[in-house]
């Protein structure tokens, strides 16, 4: 391993640590959330057929990746679910949960600069960009999105952390805002925990161990803010524990605050 890199932070609810720095395009009325056939054939094709072979080589080329929990999502093969994940993989986020996932399809829940990268923001939403929108109707059109996939039995990806953290090996505190979805659409969530653990002869290699865990489901005795919440701490105290599971700091992140005590 390379000697360790240190990142010092302030806020874990929104320091952003991607290197990218991208011009969000608007996401209003006049974004088209809804393809046509055409569209969504190739959609089909490039997500989960010609990128597939890739994404897999390169997740075990470059993170050695191993899934533990893949069984948990055969009983919901039939059923559109959502998916929450720790986001701390600038390219590994976009495919990492599509390979335990396939041949569902997957669709991720983006910012906008996300598909706003020339030329290729086109090509990321063909991959299952579903970017968040920018104002009320733009939210409809989105919602009716959301809820078309999981109808047709697709699964969709939610990072609740919100910011990239590459490498972080705990799970910083997320909002409970996400978890309306498979609250008001009735649906069961699962969460996949990437953590990161030694290898190699002298354990100084870093590979990716993927936890997928659920069914969560949210308790309709609760109002829907209460149930969002309680999903939301379901979700976020599984993900506590299994980020535990971490043994190796590629890169140590340090709290400003702390230093400034000092």
């Amino acid at each position: 391993m390379e000697k360790q890199k240190i990142i010092y932070y302030e806020d874990e609810l929104n320091d952003e640590f991607s290197t990218k720095k991208i011009e969000p395009r608007v996401i209003d009325k006049n974004f088209k959330y809804k393809k046509n056939k055409f569209w969504d054939f190739n959609s089909w094709l490039i997500q989960n057929v010609l990128s597939m072979p890739i994404k897999v080589l390169y997740a075990k080329i470059k993170f050695k990746i191993k899934y533990i929990g893949k069984e948990n999502l055969k009983e919901y093969k039939n059923t559109g679910y959502f998916m929450y994940g720790n986001h701390t993989q600038i390219l590994g986020d976009t495919f990492i949960p599509s390979i335990p996932i396939f041949p569902k399809r997957n669709f991720f829940v983006v910012n906008p600069e996300n598909i706003s990268i020339k030329p290729f923001g086109g090509l990321i939403e063909l991959l299952g960009a579903i970017p968040v929108p920018g104002d009320k109707v733009s939210m409809q059109n989105f919602l009716k999105t959301i809820e078309y996939h999981i109808n047709k039995k697709h699964s969709i990806t939610i990072y609740p952390e919100a910011h990239i953290w590459p490498f972080y090996t705990k799970i910083r505190p997320f909002k409970s805002v996400s978890f309306k979805y498979p609250v008001t659409l009735k649906k069961p969530a699962f969460c996949i925990t990437n953590t990161y653990q030694s290898y190699g002869k002298n354990n100084d290699k870093v590979q990716i161990i993927s936890y997928i865990d659920g069914p969560f489901f949210s308790n309709d005795k609760l109002s829907v803010k209460e149930q969002k919440e309680d999903l939301r701490n379901q979700i976020y105290n599984c993900m506590v524990e299994r980020s535990k599971n971490s043994n190796i700091e590629y890169i140590k992140y340090v709290k400003k605050e702390v230093i400034n005590e000092q």
